[in-house]
């Protein structure tokens, strides 16, 4: 991977507005000559990527030379509990966002402090394996009654709290060498179904959401990168799910929650979207997503979404200039097993 900052500003033609998963551990001819093609943004890593820290290196290696760019981001979901791609026994079980968050209950510098601990840790893991991006920490409130698709994975439900824990995290990760993707804007909490299986109806009005669920991205909206959310504001614009809407990523994300940094699209496979991944892609690109996100590895899907996606706009390649300029690529040294003894110790005591 990159060894030092000036190793961060992308150079030459633009990349593709996209980012591809690969089918398995190693990757195909058939994927090497289309990523050579496509020249995708980045790519992203899933369970079943990940078998040893030496596979995946080479992976990762073998991804970047693809597209002859050191710099291709490599992103992965790792935000602890449920959502971990890397799991024992080559690494440790991080705790989910929802144990963090019920410390601040008793004690909420101690939840802070776990919270940034936690991301350093996992930063930490990332870093050694070439992998720049993490997609997280869930900015999503947790609701009563709702989807169990956040669930756990939010700090809690009180938008104070998750903005503070939320921070701490991304903090945790920027000093590991590692960029923090906030998700899911505008917010996914009130959900109560699945996106990954339909499309989310949010019925609250803009005047609560302001209050409430838009509040801990607003406080991040100084973050370098951040996800949408599939899911539906109908009291900004109907069925249309905010991914692929321009009225809502323009007055929600980019004005009220003021978010300026480099915006993707949350996975265009999933089944709450309508279309097939051409028309999915250019959908979310033109409503005004940076960069679209494709994840299951599927030749065919790839293959319609590269057709619909262009090079990343100027707009884009400002955000991912600054987003680069915020990685910090040779991060101080930590002592693991002692700052998981003290998480470990947090976690316990409270």
């Amino acid at each position: 991977m990159p060894s030092g900052p000036t190793s961060g500003a992308p150079s030459g033609a633009p990349p593709r507005a996209i980012v591809f998963g690969c089918a398995g551990t190693a990757l195909s001819d058939w994927e090497r000559d289309f990523f050579a093609d496509s020249d995708p943004l980045g790519f992203i890593l899933f369970k079943r990527n990940c078998e040893t820290p030496e596979q995946i290196r080479a992976l990762v290696g073998d991804l970047r030379d693809s597209v002859g760019r050191a710099d291709a981001l490599l992103l992965i979901d790792q935000e602890g509990g449920r959502v971990e791609r890397l799991k024992p026994p080559h690494w440790p079980s991080q705790p989910a966002a929802g144990e963090i968050g019920a410390l601040a209950e008793s004690d909420p510098a101690v939840a802070e402090e776990a919270a940034g601990l936690q991301a350093r840790l996992i930063a930490h893991n990332l870093h050694s394996l070439g992998i720049t991006v993490d997609c997280a920490p869930v900015l999503d409130l947790r609701h009563s009654g709702a989807s169990d698709v956040v669930g756990d994975r939010a700090f809690g439900g009180d938008p104070a709290t998750v903005a503070r824990l939320g921070r701490a995290f991304c903090d945790g990760l920027l000093a590991g060498g590692v960029l923090p993707v906030v998700k899911h804007l505008p917010g996914h909490g009130r959900a109560l179904c699945d996106s990954h299986h339909a499309l989310p109806v949010i019925e609250a009005e803009i005047r609560e959401l302001e209050r409430s669920d838009f509040l801990p991205f607003q406080a991040l909206a100084d973050m370098p990168m951040a996800m949408t959310a599939h899911i539906c504001l109908p009291a900004i614009d109907g069925m249309t799910p905010a991914t692929a809407s321009a009225p809502i990523l323009r007055q929600v994300i980019r004005e009220f929650i003021g978010f300026q940094g480099l915006l993707f699209s949350d996975d265009l496979s999933m089944s709450a979207l309508a279309g097939d991944l051409g028309e999915r892609t250019a959908a979310c690109l033109a409503a005004g997503c940076d960069v679209a996100l494709h994840c299951n590895g599927d030749s065919a899907e790839m293959a319609l979404a590269a057709a619909a996606a262009g090079p990343l706009s100027e707009a884009g390649m400002r955000r991912l200039e600054a987003a680069l300029q915020r990685l910090v690529w040779a991060p101080e040294p930590i002592d693991s097993a002692a700052l998981r003894a003290r998480l470990d110790a947090l976690l316990r005591a409270h």
